[in-house]
């Protein structure tokens, strides 16, 4: 038998880029919106780093927007702020004002 020094190319995987979605992968900021029932929603903020302190940026965001929050410790997404309501554009605002992450790295999901 002859060995072919042959590469057999592989398949293209358009999610390979997701697999490694771990909490802040890529440093992005996930903003998310979250129907509960009737008209009320749920913000979520995902993916801020480890070395904040989400209570004192809660607590900034619950007394800028005048809405209830809490921080949730997840398994998958590590922890995560909720707030009431559609905050998406104003935590956005609120993160770039602080300059706490750039525009760059946020990204708005939802309706």
């Amino acid at each position: 038998m002859v060995d072919l020094d042959v590469q057999i190319p592989s398949a293209f995987d358009p999610f390979s880029e997701t697999k490694d979605s771990a909490p802040g992968a890529k440093g992005y900021v996930h903003l998310r919106v979250q129907q509960r029932n009737g008209k009320k929603c749920v913000t979520t903020v995902q993916g801020l780093r480890e070395d904040f302190s989400y209570q004192k940026i809660l607590k900034d965001l619950k007394k800028e927007f005048c809405c209830n929050g809490n921080v949730v410790q997840d398994k998958v997404m590590g922890k995560v702020l909720q707030l009431q309501g559609d905050q998406r554009m104003n935590v956005l605002n609120f993160l770039v004002k602080g300059k706490i992450v750039d525009k760059e790295q946020i990204k708005i999901h939802g309706f």
